[in-house]
């Protein structure tokens, strides 16, 4: 996100956290506190109808908070194959993780690896898929807008 939105979000005043995973996100929520001058946006990987995910954002309810997400199964896969000199992402069949899984079809060690390839060719909007681009120009509208 930072790679292509960075400059946008400083200039706003918005600040960017990781969660590492929604799991948790009622808590977060509350402990953010989201009121009418503090709003909260939140990314979500694999937001998609049926999902865990889908089931567990459904659980916020805040005019103050917008949750919305992308449909892969993380935020690497929003990066276009080409950008990083691949044909596709590798199908990793279900129950390993996907990240290790991508690694080990394409030869790389480890995810923090992969993860730095990965930043040195993301430069741009052209470089990451429609859905993503649209999911955080929505939140950043969200939570720039006047109180």
């Amino acid at each position: 996100m930072e790679r292509i939105w960075g400059d946008d979000l400083r200039i706003e005043g918005v600040v960017v956290e990781p969660l590492d995973g929604i799991d948790a996100l009622d808590d977060e929520v509350r402990g953010f506190g989201p009121g009418p001058t503090r709003r909260l946006g939140v990314l979500v990987d694999h937001l998609v109808p049926g999902s865990k995910e889908s089931r567990i954002v459904a659980r916020v309810d805040s005019p103050y908070v917008l949750v919305t997400g992308h449909p892969y199964v993380d935020v690497w896969q929003a990066v276009k194959p080409a950008a990083l000199g691949i044909r596709a992402w590798p199908v990793v069949p279900p129950g390993r993780p996907w990240k290790e899984g991508v690694c080990a079809a394409l030869g790389v060690a480890e995810p923090a690896d992969m993860w730095r390839q990965i930043l040195s060719r993301v430069d741009s909007f052209a470089d990451v898929e429609t859905p993503l681009i649209n999911a955080m120009e929505r939140l950043i509208d969200f939570v720039t807008q006047p109180g």
